[in-house]
């Protein structure tokens, strides 16, 4: 009789006592921190190496993906051209885009077709290789192909000036239009520095002397996760 009251007692303290909160099921880092740097300094800040294309094929870098939101239907490249639009096209199924505008920051020209775009790798694929990413696991590169946290590092311009870009570095090739190379070296660097990529010393140079053309420029990144 005894033990079965003291059990009783037991039982009722324990009901009243408060349940634990549970974990949280997906604990999330902090944001890096955004840095911001002048032009110039950002140039400096590069890390110098020699780049090595050994091993390199584009199927290592995994693109496109589903993008972030894989029930819409619209990989990476897609949901580029969506948020670039001046004038947001039709989606139709299976992600088909009809009519939009869009802006080809390169070449200074407006388009009317998706199809007369492509979405540049601002620093290529190649070139992000040569400069550290052959060292990455492979999860790694393809975050990196498909980079959707970072405006710059994926951008809708003309077919034409995409190609006549290929996988060249600032020592190689300037977007045709004058008045927007200071914004595409800050936008090349700012890649460069978000994923710990290195530049050659030639790249370097070329950024070098392109800075001082461009006063007030600055470079913000925060590092890639």
């Amino acid at each position: 009789m005894i033990k079965n009251l003291m059990r009783a007692a037991t039982a009722a303290a324990l009901a009243v006592l408060p349940l634990a909160s549970p974990a949280p099921a997906h604990a999330h880092a902090p944001a890096p921190a955004v840095e911001t740097l002048l032009l110039p300094a950002a140039v400096e800040a590069l890390p110098v190496a020699v780049e090595v294309r050994e091993g390199y094929q584009r199927t290592s870098f995994k693109h496109w993906n589903a993008g972030k939101n894989p029930s819409d239907g619209c990989n990476t490249r897609m949901e580029v051209l969506l948020h670039e639009a001046a004038e947001s096209p039709e989606v139709l199924p299976g992600c088909k885009l009809s009519g939009g505008l869009w802006w080809s920051y390169y070449d200074n020209k407006w388009l009317t077709s998706a199809s007369a775009l492509d979405v540049d790798h601002l620093v290529p694929l190649a070139e992000a290789w040569d400069s550290g990413a052959s060292q990455w696991t492979a999860g790694r590169r393809e975050a990196y192909a498909n980079d959707l946290d970072e405006d710059r590092s994926l951008v809708a311009v003309s077919a034409a000036s995409n190609r006549s870009k290929a996988d060249k570095d600032p020592a190689e090739w300037l977007p045709p239009s004058l008045d927007v190379r200071c914004r595409y070296a800050s936008e090349w660097i700012a890649t460069k520095l978000r994923w710990g990529l290195t530049a050659d010393t030639t790249e370097r140079e070329a950024l070098r002397q392109l800075a001082p053309g461009c006063p007030g420029y600055s470079v913000s990144y925060a590092p890639a996760p």
